[in-house]
């Protein structure tokens, strides 16, 4: 199974993770600050971290940032937060997935499932595909990198990963629950996931969902890439 490292300051909570996941055959390490968990990443070797935002001595969201600056190792975040901006930045700053407070053991172990396919498929994946060109974007997936007209575009991981999915089937509509497998590897989830992903991406490309260039939602039917349209040529301004 996997190696988990637990870092939550509430004994309880705390107890009652290690004991569902040591359960489930996981080898869980677990400690209570921010400090302590770096030490620990830096140390052992773990597949996922399960990350408390309410840390006694830093604020989780800076944790994350500074564990992404040793390791890529997954990371989800548990909070008691469900302010969409405040998960937008989390996801912005690296988190793979997040839960909110409270969640239930079945919810927990579903997202590790899928935050634990994605990392070890990525591991073994096939050899990236060619560049992929539409209209002004032009995506490397070898590299992983995108250009917008010649600029090169900021992503994140999941940003580029979506972007890429998308591009890859210029003018096909696909559906959210398509996405949620694909990109996500989940068979289901919040479609919050999808708007914010969506929302941070647009806004790197120039556009808004009142005025899209490139992505365009369908609603109740899902989203679509395509080269904008003579009169969609330049971005809002």
């Amino acid at each position: 199974m996997a190696s988990v490292l637990v870092v939550e300051d509430d004994q309880f909570v705390r107890s009652a993770l290690i004991r569902h996941l040591t359960e489930a055959a996981h080898t869980v390490r677990s400690v209570g600050t921010a400090l302590e968990a770096l030490r620990e990443v830096a140390h052992f070797r773990f597949d996922v971290v399960i990350l408390d935002l309410g840390l006694p001595d830093l604020d989780g969201s800076e944790a994350l940032k500074m564990l992404r600056g040793i390791t890529d190792v997954p990371v989800i975040v548990a909070t008691a937060r469900d302010d969409e901006t405040e998960i937008v930045r989390l996801l912005n700053d690296g988190a793979d997935d997040y839960l909110t407070k409270p969640f239930s053991v079945e919810h927990l172990a579903a997202r590790m499932a899928a935050v634990l396919r994605r990392s070890r498929s990525s591991a073994g994946e096939a050899p990236p595909s060619p560049e992929i060109r539409v209209g002004g974007l032009a995506i490397d997936p070898l590299r992983r990198q995108a250009e917008l007209d010649g600029v090169r575009l900021d992503l994140t991981r999941r940003e580029f990963d979506l972007l890429a999915f998308l591009a890859g089937r210029p003018g096909v509509v696909v559906a959210r629950k398509e996405l949620l497998a694909e990109v996500w590897q989940q068979s289901y989830g919040d479609d919050q996931t999808i708007d914010v992903h969506l929302s941070w991406l647009r806004r790197k490309l120039g556009e808004t969902a009142a005025r899209p260039r490139y992505l365009h939602t369908l609603r109740g039917v899902g989203v679509k890439l395509e080269p904008p349209r003579p009169s969609e040529a330049e971005p809002p301004r």
